[in-house]
């Protein structure tokens, strides 16, 4: 610019162009160019002089610029929506070519268009150098600055993080405020995002965030199992980011940037108390944000994502992913798992008795699992050292102990004799321990297997005529055989037998 300056003052005080090309060390005919160009600017020496020098270049710059032909200006037309159909599955800058010189027969051939289409995305996007398929990749990241919240009582200001969420193909974003960056916080945004879309895609590209991934690996990184089950109930993968890449999500990071100026500027003329009213706000700038025209074309994210990507998108399942936490425990010798966070106790089958266990547990459920089979699963009890048992997994034995009810002693009673039942229903009536009252009913019970029906109606007859009701006195009329004594119905009317030892009742007057 400098020697431009130099050639049009020079000019500008008479001296000849051979003069001006000589003194100034440029040719002939670029001194005459520059000359011609100021001479046909209409402008006065005194006007191009105090232009700054960007304004200068732009000046003799565009006076060396050709008018695009009528060919060149009708293919760039043609680029904003050929720059939508290049997103859809299956379709090539080749295929558009051939589409291209249908319509236009004489148009430009395929190395000129790429060139041209090339420049034209340049100039557009000169960030963006991917091609995002329609349906591919949803990025997800948190931004780097925080919004605040102010208590309404004491005034304190508290931050609290914003997750970002952009689809690859139309660029349409969800933002959300949220407590933090927790597994529970990420994993509530994302399946919020993905409802606010409408549908799933193919994958998830998050940044090496603990809350999705456990240890980051350039190859092959180890996902968090909660997250991981989370994109499992979405039907969809997780490809993170490599670490110390932001390339591979820089779609996000721009998305993020623009968000600064869209909305964290227009939120921060306002104060707000809860994350509720603070996310209410943000959908309204998000709508702005993502029904305004794209720079360089004549479309929004919006309308791109309707003609272009929503089709695409996975369907959502029908109910939506309950956040469930992970929990290791070891089955105890009574067939129950603890479940620390409520130190209640639930079974599973017998067999894994001595096993190490894990436990996946919601607000509605807590299911068990043994080398990845689910082995038990039941509704969450915050009772704290209360049982919840499943009699299926329990052993043959310990099942018919969790069974032991006054109403079962009673019809097994029953079913050998009345005056069993009866002796039994003494024995339940008596005031102890119910544990207690069952085990000497199993007990009396069980001499129907030892001694047969018949005697053990008998043992209980004569035991209710002694007014006594407990297991031992069956077991001794049992083991003396005195079930099988014959009363004498005269006894009664027999005299006393005479007896040296017997005091008459003459002794005691």
């Amino acid at each position: 610019m400098n020697k431009i300056r130099q050639i049009l003052r020079l000019y500008h005080q008479g001296r000849s162009k051979q003069w001006i090309a000589i003194h100034t060390g440029v040719s002939r005919n670029t001194a005459k160019k520059y000359l011609a160009y100021f001479q046909s600017s209409g402008f006065t020496f005194e006007e191009v002089d105090s232009l700054g020098d960007r304004e200068l270049e732009d000046l003799f710059g565009k006076s060396n610029e050709r008018e695009p032909d009528s060919r060149l200006q009708a293919l760039q037309r043609c680029f904003p929506r050929m720059d939508r159909d290049l997103k859809r599955t299956g379709v090539t800058r080749k295929i558009l070519w051939e589409s291209y010189r249908e319509e236009f027969p004489q148009g430009l051939g395929y190395t000129q268009f790429c060139f041209y289409y090339n420049q034209w995305k340049a100039m557009v996007n000169p960030v963006m150098h991917l091609d995002h398929k329609a349906g591919d990749k949803v990025y997800i990241d948190f931004a780097g600055k925080k919004l605040q919240l102010v208590d309404p009582h004491s005034g304190e200001l508290r931050d609290v993080e914003v997750f970002v969420a952009v689809l690859g193909a139309s660029q349409l974003t969800y933002v959300e405020a949220v407590e933090g960056q927790g597994k529970e916080d990420l994993i509530g945004a994302c399946e919020n995002a993905l409802h606010y879309f409408g549908g799933v895609p193919s994958a998830i590209v998050p940044d090496n965030l603990k809350a999705a991934v456990t240890r980051s690996n350039r190859y092959e990184p180890t996902l968090n199992e909660t997250f991981a089950d989370f994109a499992d109930h979405y039907q969809t993968s997780v490809l993170p980011a490599r670490a110390h890449r932001p390339r591979d999500k820089a779609l996000v990071e721009g998305a993020v940037k623009i968000i600064y100026s869209r909305v964290y500027a227009p939120l921060r003329k306002n104060t707000y108390h809860g994350l509720g009213e603070l996310n209410t706000a943000i959908r309204e700038r998000l709508e702005y944000h993502n029904n305004g025209p794209l720079k360089g074309r004549n479309y929004s994210r919006r309308s791109q994502f309707e003609e272009v990507e929503r089709e695409t998108l996975g369907p959502l399942p029908v109910a939506r992913y309950e956040f469930r936490k992970l929990h290791y425990a070891t089955v105890m010798k009574n067939g129950h798992i603890c479940l620390g966070a409520d130190r209640h106790y639930y079974s599973v089958p017998y067999r894994f008795i001595g096993k190490k266990a894990k436990m996946l547990y919601s607000r509605k459920s807590v299911e068990i699992f043994y080398h990845y089979e689910r082995i038990a699963v039941h509704a969450r009890d915050p009772a704290p050292y209360g049982y919840t048992t499943d009699s299926n997994h329990l052993a043959t034995t310990h099942r018919f102990v969790t069974e032991w009810t006054p109403e079962r002693f009673l019809q097994w009673a029953e079913s050998i004799h009345d005056d069993v039942k009866l002796y039994i229903q003494r024995i339940l009536e008596r005031k102890q321990h119910p544990e207690q009252a069952y085990r000497s009913c199993v007990g009396v019970l069980g001499f129907a297997k030892k001694v047969g029906n018949d005697r053990l109606a008998k043992a209980c007859g004569r035991a209710l005529s002694y007014g006594i009701h407990n297991y031992k006195t069956i077991q001794t009329i049992l083991t003396n055989r005195m079930d099988e004594y014959q009363e004498n119905p005269f006894a009664e009317e027999l005299p006393m037998p005479e007896h040296g030892n017997i005091r008459g009742e003459e002794y005691y007057k």
